[in-house]
């Protein structure tokens, strides 16, 4: 494949969800999620646009299985913006596994998303909560800085990565993901989203398919 030529002015770099607790040790460990820093930090010095999202969770959240009666990790209740997986206590505001792996470089970033702030709604994409509507104001900041191109990296590939990569293609963007710098939990969700994802015209580029 020819390399794709980065532009500083229309291009922007997605980096969804490098946190602690996504990482082997965490509450919600992605297995060799830590594997993604380093792809992540050198795409982040490729590009003069670089968005951090960062699951950002009250204690008590309604995704967590603690909240529920009853309930365990990764059961499924309805919710009023449709089904949802109950996870285990994970990125709670202001504790360690919130924080980013401390070897990503943060520095460089000209925006931080903080999404999940809701007790009462989740929120997978870094563009919209899970009920589809409420805005992470994220469209609005790549309009205005003119990007047409976004490219994700980071976890969980089939949750946060994939539906940021889909909701980018709703909002108008031409979407690229850096498949050697994601990483999945498992299970039939992955084929699903990935299977998705390419029915929809996100594009799939290694890392080293870039030029700057």
């Amino acid at each position: 494949m020819t390399k794709l030529r980065i532009n500083p002015d229309s291009d922007a770099l997605l980096v969804i969800d490098i946190q602690n607790d996504f990482c082997p040790g965490g509450a919600l460990a992605v297995p060799n999620g830590d594997q993604v820093v380093t792809p992540a930090n050198c795409m982040i010095e490729a590009f003069q646009t670089v968005v951090l999202s960062q699951d950002w969770h009250p204690a008590g959240h309604h995704s967590f299985a603690s909240s529920h009666q009853g309930k365990d990790p990764f059961e499924v209740v309805t919710t009023a913006y449709g089904d949802q997986v109950l996870w285990p206590d994970h990125c709670i505001q202001g504790r360690r596994g919130a924080e980013f792996h401390p070897d990503l470089n943060t520095s460089a970033a000209s925006l931080i998303i903080r999404k999940g702030c809701r007790s009462e709604a989740d929120s997978y994409s870094a563009f919209f909560e899970n009920d589809q509507k409420t805005t992470t104001g994220l469209s609005g900041y790549l309009r205005e800085k003119s990007i047409s191109r976004i490219f994700l990296l980071g976890l969980a590939s089939e949750f946060c990565v994939a539906f940021s990569a889909l909701d980018g293609l709703k909002e108008g963007f031409e979407v690229f993901v850096f498949e050697d710098a994601i990483c999945a939990l498992g299970g039939d969700s992955y084929e699903i989203m990935l299977k998705k994802q390419l029915e929809t015209g996100v594009q799939f580029i290694e890392t080293n398919k870039i030029e700057v």
